[in-house]
């Protein structure tokens, strides 16, 4: 499963309680994120968010195709090794951000990004994809100067605001896999939220019965997969 949302929307804090509560479930979990995950990931991503790079000035094209470079390294050697011990995968980004920054953000065709996508991804997508959404001036005031990388220094409102659109327009286009949490809400209720949406599918609904979230009594969908 993934988390995906605008700056300052929580993706790590929230990825993190996530993986405590499925290994106080018992259940075997790999926590990564994106871009990195790998040594050539991490080495990408000090070129893609540090905001002293802005002068270099990377443009889009560059951007969708390093950060898709640094997703086929992690997929071959973290996601998918990690799904065939049958552990469950939180990434914090993964193929979604690159749509909404440098499709939506930045003006890049959708299509070509999502072929680009297939190519890095190897067809591996996620079946639970839980959007913390909140407005782009909340998310971006949760950071301070020495926070900010490359994106929050470099890009203005509009942009995110495209980008927090992006996100939003593919949610509503694939109801299936996302699930939209309003990440303004207080940091127990978000972490509530997100275990109920996952706790939903098929072998996790231990994860609802963990102290600091609800539990689950509701049908379950089919099992955590694969999608090709």
């Amino acid at each position: 499963m993934t988390l995906e949302g605008p700056e300052g929307s929580g993706k790590t804090v929230q990825a993190a309680r996530l993986r405590d509560a499925a290994r106080a479930a018992g259940i075997p979990v790999l926590l990564t994120r994106e871009p990195g995950g790998t040594p050539v990931g991490d080495l990408i991503r000090g070129i893609l968010m540090d905001a002293g790079h802005d002068a270099v000035s990377l443009g889009p094209r560059t951007d969708a195709l390093l950060f898709n470079a640094a997703r086929a390294q992690h997929v071959d050697d973290v996601i998918r090794p990690a799904l065939a011990r049958g552990e469950l995968v939180i990434c914090a980004r993964y193929a979604d951000s690159t749509i909404a920054y440098q499709g939506y953000g930045s003006g890049l065709s959708i299509a070509a990004l999502r072929e680009l996508e297939r190519l890095a991804t190897d067809g591996l997508r996620p079946d639970l994809t839980v959007l913390l959404d909140l407005p782009v001036e909340i998310g971006l005031a949760r950071k301070g100067l020495e926070e900010q990388q490359r994106f929050e220094a470099g890009m203005d409102l509009a942009y995110h605001r495209r980008v927090r659109a992006g996100f939003l327009e593919m949610a509503d286009a694939d109801p299936d896999r996302f699930v939209i949490v309003d990440a303004t809400a207080d940091a127990a209720e978000v972490q509530a939220s997100i275990r109920r949406a996952i706790a939903r599918l098929t072998g996790l609904a231990a994860i609802g019965s963990v102290p600091g979230g609800a539990a689950i009594d509701e049908p379950e969908p089919p099992v955590l997969r694969i999608t090709r």
